[in-house]
């Protein structure tokens, strides 16, 4: 995993002057110069996709030893599975030829720190009550059993066969599987 300087909060998250979007447009020209990539197909070549938190601790490619057109990585706070991540997933599955699917939580997760309560707290501030759950939990180890649950429940989804939950731990890199019972 490669480390990057944080990015200091306020307008436009500037860092001497040059914001993280403009270091990212620099970036993808380098990037861009050297592209080999054009010809990968979009059907994913490992014929899966991994639901993961979006937390920037976890390098999923690197975690997982993924290369470009490898999977389907779809994130959110928590890696939690919404309706959103099963419209994903069943994208993923019906039209885009992926059979198994992988589940990506982690240790110290910040959705472990927040309540349903703050979408009463975004309603009194804006004055309109968010129609999204927050999707947080308490035991990060019971939501991916959760998660896992959704999948292979959902109607949407023809492959449920090979879904498979983990916990990342942020502080050593490793994938501890969760047991689904």
């Amino acid at each position: 995993m490669t480390n990057s300087a944080s990015i200091p909060t306020g307008s436009g998250a500037a860092m001497g002057g040059v914001s993280a979007t403009d270091r990212f447009v620099e970036a993808n020209a380098r990037y861009a110069a050297s592209f080999a990539d054009a010809g990968l197909d979009s059907r994913p070549a490992l014929r899966t996709a991994v639901v993961a938190c979006m937390d920037a601790r976890l390098d999923v490619s690197a975690a997982l030893g993924l290369t470009n057109g490898d999977c389907h990585v779809i994130r959110n706070a928590g890696g939690v599975v919404t309706d959103d991540v099963i419209r994903s997933l069943t994208i993923s599955q019906r039209k885009l030829g992926t059979r198994s699917v992988v589940l990506v939580h982690h240790t110290g997760c910040g959705m472990e720190t927040l309540t349903e309560d703050f979408r009463t707290e975004l309603e009194n501030e804006v004055g309109e009550r968010p129609s999204w759950e927050v999707g947080c939990f308490t035991d990060v180890e019971q939501d991916v059993r959760q998660s896992l649950e959704r999948v292979r429940t959902s109607p949407f989804l023809p492959h449920t066969d090979d879904v498979r939950g983990f916990v990342y731990d942020v502080k050593t890199g490793l994938l501890r599987e969760i047991d689904p019972a």
